[in-house]
């Protein structure tokens, strides 16, 4: 069971005539597994921007009456799990500024590795922040750029942007999208009944809502909607396709639902699991899958290998992010709020359990012994991500070098660790395979520790925190 954490998820929708905040509602919503911490709003009438952002899940933070008074013919949103800055009310987006164009929303997905360097340069210019989020900074960097026109001032920014940033940006009368020059993080634009545009970090929301998905955002490209259509300015300092698009995207971040790059990602995950079946066979009863991640990857296991697929554990749909902590007496047991074994499915079988990834391997034992308890006899750990060696700062909340278990133990001391009777993780060559895209669209940093651009690697993800 994995531990990582995406951002954010973003969405922004230009369509005159329609319910737009009820929409982005919706297209949260199908957006709510990139994050889960605060959830908001904003939309314009053209002459003004009004916004709604909390703490919560987007169908607590919504209800009628405040999406009632987002109106307007354009509106962005936006769903956080915090990488830079603390999860409080504060840090909730989108971000609204005034600038020299006039007021400025504005929803980021992904993360800064220079923002602590900016920021400072933006306080001694007199700029004061009201949160301690990577997002404001890009927000005040935009506002404080030479340019007469918006898309210009975010081309001058994106100069001075280093790290991982998908954004939605809206103005009183323009939608704008943007991803950075790598494109780490996904981004991708449809159309809606004709006459309208949306922006979205994934194409299910695009589908949820009845949307035809066009294409990606383009690494290091703008687009920008308004009364006179659609326009893309792309930038002829940045590559033609994509050279760092997060791999996790693929493992286990996306809905299986999703298409990134053209590539379904249910297919590509039942592909890694028969790439596990054949890196690593191995004679057995049963094939489950850690719910809910690494169920198609699972059921690829099982195709491949033959090896019939079972459910044997299952996931309490309740169990997520809530204000209400548990006692130490339930932490200590926490792993066993969330899932449930299945001892007929289980007991005196050789099994063989499907998982995502393994980060701190904290998680991971805490199954097998649940497993074992219902009757299990063999347990087979087989891994859809490579080893985790190195950490993440392009956005995902992830440990630190120290923390990351392969970077401390061996594969057969792993194995000892979360007591399976064996363990195999999928290869990295085995993982590009299955995906089915060229190797040089993707980062696979957290692998092999070779980023595509030079980064601290220990950084702190509340490095901006105000005393």
């Amino acid at each position: 069971m994995s531990s990582l954490h995406e951002s954010c998820g973003v969405f922004g929708i230009y369509a005159p005539g329609e319910d737009v905040a009820r929409l982005t509602y919706f297209a949260l919503f199908a957006l709510q597994h990139r994050g889960q911490e605060s959830a908001g709003i904003a939309s314009s009438d053209g002459q003004s921007i009004s916004i709604h952002a909390d703490m919560g899940l987007v169908s607590q933070v919504f209800d009628e009456e405040n999406l009632a008074q987002l109106e307007g013919n354009m509106a962005i949103g936006h769903n956080r799990y915090s990488t830079t800055g603390s999860s409080h009310f504060a840090n909730a987006q989108p971000i609204v500024i005034s600038s020299p164009l006039g007021k400025m929303a504005l929803g980021h997905n992904g993360n800064l590795i220079n923002a602590a360097y900016l920021r400072a340069e933006l306080e001694s210019q007199g700029y004061v922040f009201n949160t301690s989020t990577d997002s404001e900074v890009i927000a005040h960097l935009i506002s404080s750029s030479t340019g007469a026109t918006i898309v210009e001032k975010i081309r001058h920014t994106m100069r001075r942007l280093q790290g991982a940033y998908s954004l939605v940006i809206m103005t009183k009368d323009k939608l704008i999208g943007v991803r950075d020059p790598l494109g780490v993080r996904p981004l991708c634009m449809g159309t809606i009944n004709g006459n309208g545009w949306a922006l979205s970090s994934e194409s299910c929301a695009l589908d949820q809502l009845g949307m035809e998905h066009n294409r990606a955002v383009y690494p290091g490209e703008i687009v920008m909607f308004d009364e006179s259509g659609f326009h893309s300015f792309p930038s002829s300092a940045n590559p033609s396709k994509e050279s760092g698009l997060c791999i996790f995207e693929y493992i286990y971040f996306a809905r299986p639902d999703s298409t990134i790059s053209g590539r379904r990602l249910y297919p590509a995950r039942q592909a890694m699991g028969a790439g596990l079946a054949r890196e690593y066979p191995i004679d057995a009863d049963i094939v489950i899958g850690v719910p809910d991640s690494a169920t198609a990857a699972s059921v690829g296991y099982s195709q491949e290998s033959g090896i019939p697929f079972g459910e044997g554990l299952l996931k309490s749909r309740y169990v997520g992010r809530t204000f209400i902590q548990p006692d130490q007496r339930l932490r200590d047991v926490g792993v066993r709020l969330k899932f449930s074994p299945l001892p007929e499915a289980l007991r005196e079988k050789r099994v063989i359990v499907v998982d995502d990834s393994i980060v701190r391997g904290t998680t991971t034992p805490r199954i097998v012994e649940l497993l074992r308890r219902a009757g299990a006899k063999e347990v087979h750990f087989r891994i859809c991500a490579p080893p985790i060696r190195y950490p993440c700062v392009f956005g995902i909340d992830m440990a630190t070098r120290r923390e990351l278990i392969a970077a401390q133990k061996s594969i057969p001391e792993i194995c000892e660790w979360i007591g399976a009777d064996s363990l195999g993780y999928l290869s990295i060559d085995g993982l590009i395979e299955s995906v089915g895209l060229p190797r040089e669209m993707f980062c696979t940093a957290c692998f092999t520790g070779e980023y595509p651009v030079p980064i601290q690697l220990e950084m702190d993800k509340f490095a901006l925190e105000t005393t």
